[in-house]
């Protein structure tokens, strides 16, 4: 018989190995763009989403992540997740009311009761909505944030927030602000059912400049910065594409072989299109996106959305 030496632990299987030596993500708000990071992470990577419906859990286990049920606005529900993964990524957005973002402040919270030793890094979706309307200015990251809208405060004090924690060297956050998302696959992601209903948009005169990222290359870029995203940056994550929101919608609608949109003034939008729909309306900006491309090393899938409208 072979007489084991005591005190030997046997030898972990190669899979069980290689299993714990995959890098560990945490996914905080794993809808669309949480589960399309999940698809390109794959068998690499494990991952584990908080998700506050019990009813995604069998969704998100067939993407091969391990779902954990909690709720950002319950902060007792949170308790373990400081300890699950050394990378974060926050794609939950703030409450709908209120200035502030108490969701983000109970996930640092969270996070920094078991803070790994070498702490802690976080990528932040964020959106370009921060910067209010800048009046077609075509500018970069170094540009004040100038909030004009309560959803936009909410982003405003979660980035203040994670700066703040970063701040303490615990946690290194990089956030990106994102434009509009589009995508073929994307629940309400493509322009198309906006040009089926007949939506007005702007006459040339009146109309805004705006900004658009493919959901996969947002994907890509989450994961580049999660590898990559120097501590308390800001970066840009939209493609190349300038063009005033009309002009967008009609490229889309002669990609789709449907009637452009009709031209409206500003006045009468007023009249018949919502606060929300106006809300849009009312900012105009021009994003530069060089750091994307140069520290995050980011090779744009769909640098332009004619062909990203097709993909």
């Amino acid at each position: 018989m072979p007489h084991h030496h005591r005190g030997l632990r046997p030898a972990l299987p190669a899979a069980a190995t290689r299993l714990l030596r995959r890098p560990r993500l945490l996914i905080v708000g794993c809808g669309d763009v949480g589960q399309r990071v999940a698809r390109l992470l794959g068998e690499r990577w494990r991952l584990v989403a908080l998700t506050s419906d019990a009813a995604r859990v069998p969704a998100l286990r067939a993407l091969g992540i391990r779902p954990l049920v909690g709720n950002l606005d319950e902060p007792a529900t949170l308790r373990r997740l400081g300890a699950l993964a050394p990378r974060v990524l926050h794609l939950a957005p703030p409450p709908g009311h209120g200035a502030g973002d108490p969701r983000t402040a109970h996930l640092l919270q969270a996070l920094a009761r078991h803070a790994p030793p070498g702490g802690q890094r976080l990528v932040y979706g964020s959106t370009t909505g921060v910067y209010g309307d800048c009046a077609g200015a075509r500018f970069d990251e170094t540009r004040p944030v100038a909030p004009a809208s309560e959803r936009a405060l909410r982003r405003v004090a979660a980035e203040a927030r994670l700066r703040q924690a970063g701040g303490s060297g615990r946690l290194k956050a990089t956030i990106l602000r994102i434009p509009g998302i589009y995508a073929g696959d994307r629940p309400g992601g493509h322009p198309r059912e906006r040009l089926q209903r007949g939506t007005p948009v702007l006459r040339a005169e009146d109309d805004v400049h705006t900004n658009h990222i493919h959901a996969d290359d947002l994907a890509r870029a989450c994961v580049a910065a999660l590898l990559r995203g120097r501590p308390q940056r800001v970066i840009h994550v939209c493609d190349d594409t300038e063009l005033k929101m009309g002009d967008y919608f009609d490229l889309a609608a002669d990609l789709c072989g449907l009637p452009r949109p009709p031209r409206i003034s500003r006045a009468e939008a007023v009249q018949r299109l919502s606060p929300m729909q106006m809300s849009f309306l009312s900012e105009s900006r021009r994003l530069v996106n060089r750091r994307l491309k140069d520290e995050l090393r980011l090779t744009l899938r769909h640098p332009s959305v004619a062909t990203g409208l097709l993909a």
